[in-house]
């Protein structure tokens, strides 16, 4: 069985589970690129961070269907939008590449949520 196909989540379901684990990918590399950067990397690093902790917890609810998943979506999604916020201020390629990965996240979250 090739967990992709799990038959008992839609498409939005699975969406946003793809996507949150591609957001916890994400931000754990560009919390580790970031770390030893000086205070003006810190509140990247931890955006990051907290990201890529809710992203996951957003994803596991989501595949045991979790009466608050669509709560911890909602969380997924804001915080995603607040650490792509602040990775678009910088011009490390791996910020970049985080922010744009937490967009289409927080995209699928709010999708899954509707």
């Amino acid at each position: 069985m090739v967990l992709q196909d799990l038959s008992h989540l839609d498409e939005n379901a699975q969406n946003c589970i793809d996507d949150c684990f591609e957001a916890v990918q994400a931000c754990e590399w560009c919390a580790d690129e970031c770390a030893g950067h000086g205070e003006e990397m810190a509140e990247c690093v931890r955006l990051c961070r907290d990201v890529a902790d809710i992203a996951a917890l957003c994803a596991r609810t989501c595949l045991r269907q979790s009466d608050y998943d669509h709560g911890i979506a909602e969380a997924c999604a804001d915080a995603c939008d607040a650490c792509a916020d602040e990775c678009e201020q910088h011009d490390a390629d791996h910020c970049q590449t985080c922010a744009e990965v937490l967009r289409e996240c927080a995209e699928s979250c709010r999708t899954m949520m509707a």
